[in-house]
């Protein structure tokens, strides 16, 4: 992993490959190397012809990680990855989402949206507008001294992640609480990018796909039978429904 600092922000990246750019956005509580380089994704990207580039978003893996909830915004966040295009001297690319990584892949598609090619939002569906809601069960959970203290069923399979995978708990309980920014239909009219959704059948985190799909102006959807949220992200499926949806673009 590489390392770029902005401001006070040093975010930690892989950088891997060549040709058209792929922007790869983690999901919460987990760091690229869980998300990407462990499924499969970067190597898969790369013998596909992709430069791939996956960074550690701010408070997880090997970035900063802060404490203070005001640090998380969703627009600070997405400004982490454009600031990485910027710094990586890419002007443009197509960027891979998974739950809160396509949050976030949505709020830097609204701020620079020429910076964008095609959009793949992972485990995340029509509750990118409504919201996913009960975060704060889940920020209690983080904090809490033990797992057997956790009784929330959502919280502990997010605790238990975050212990499996090292995390700063207290930097996930700060990340998690702004999370309740919403993405509006009205906000998501103006995004006409190629977009792909891709959700489990049984994701109860990510909601319809299907019906964010219909919300998006050049959405499809590609559901995933039988997975839920945590082990959509490595289904063969997806990697083949991916590299399907970028080899039609004229852009590379």
């Amino acid at each position: 992993m590489q390392r770029a600092k902005f401001g006070d922000v040093e975010i930690s990246y892989l950088d891997e490959g060549e040709g058209f750019p792929v922007l790869l956005i983690h999901g919460f509580a987990s760091k690229a190397a869980v998300n990407w380089v462990y499924p499969g994704w970067v190597k898969l990207l790369i013998d596909a012809g992709y430069r791939v580039i996956a960074l550690d978003n701010r408070g997880h893996g090997e970035s900063t990680k802060f404490h203070d909830p005001a640090r998380y915004e969703p627009d600070l966040m997405a400004a982490d990855a454009l600031n990485l295009l910027d710094h990586l001297n890419i002007e443009k690319a197509n960027i891979i989402g998974y739950s809160m990584g396509s949050r976030l892949m949505t709020f830097l598609t609204l701020a620079a949206p020429e910076r964008v090619a095609r959009m793949v939002f992972g485990g995340m569906g029509e509750n990118l507008v409504k919201g996913v809601g009960r975060w704060e069960p889940i920020a209690a959970a983080l904090e809490a001294d033990s797992l057997d203290d956790v009784v929330d069923e959502t919280g502990r399979k997010f605790r238990a992640f975050a212990d499996q995978t090292g995390s700063d708990r207290m930097a996930l309980a700060a990340c998690i609480r702004p999370s309740r920014q919403k993405i509006t239909e009205e906000q998501l009219a103006r995004i006409d990018h190629q977009a792909l959704v891709v959700v489990g059948t049984v994701d109860d985190v990510a909601g319809s796909g299907d019906a964010l799909a219909e919300m998006l102006v050049n959405g499809r959807s590609y559901p995933l039978p039988g997975r839920d949220h945590m082990k959509a992200v490595g289904d063969k499926n997806f990697k083949t429904a991916v590299l399907e949806f970028f080899a039609e673009s004229s852009d590379h």
